[in-house]
């Protein structure tokens, strides 16, 4: 594999870490949050900065799950095949892949666009300036589009000169027999 795969990947192992420590932080504040109440007070605003962060640390996660191969496959007809023919679904499922985070971040955009535009807020008793959750969701989605452009065309390369063990190792399903 590629210096880009591997630094993809490192970069990546650091993005699972950084959503990991933002969750454990929502899961602290949620804490704090069930204390206080039994004390008689309350944070409040606990369900909606957690509903954000959900969206935020989803929309980064899913660039580690990509290079870890974890995404849910279904591979009853990939498993049989020879390699070349495991390397067409692969080659396959990484443009659809590619294809989707580029549209769900294009189109994120504009939702983003009239956000700021308009600056609109959380009909919340925060008021949440809605364009910094949208801003780190859109972000992920941004950088899950590059992650999965830079695996296909890691992988296509791989595939035009009949790497076939190398496109496996890139996209292929983890944990086949």
């Amino acid at each position: 594999m590629t210096s880009l795969v591997h630094l993809l990947r490192r970069l990546n192992d650091r993005v699972a870490m950084g959503v990991g420590i933002m969750l454990l932080v929502c899961v602290a504040f949620t804490l704090v949050e069930i204390i206080t109440r039994k004390l008689g007070a309350g944070l409040g605003g606990v369900d909606e900065i957690s509903g954000y962060v959900m969206a935020v640390t989803t929309a980064w996660g899913i660039s580690y799950a990509l290079t870890e191969q974890a995404h849910v496959r279904i591979d009853l007809l990939r498993q049989r095949l020879v390699p070349f023919g495991r390397a067409v679904f692969d080659v396959i499922s990484m443009a659809c892949l590619a294809g989707t985070a580029i549209v769900v971040a294009w189109r994120g955009w504009s939702v983003l666009e009239k956000t700021l535009s308009t600056g609109a807020r959380a009909n919340t008793p925060l008021e949440t300036p809605l364009w910094i959750p949208q801003t780190l969701w859109w972000l992920g989605w941004v950088w899950f589009a590059m992650s999965a452009t830079i695996l296909l065309v890691s992988v296509a390369v791989r595939f035009a000169t009949s790497d076939y063990k190398s496109v496996d190792q890139i996209a292929g399903a983890r944990g086949e027999a």
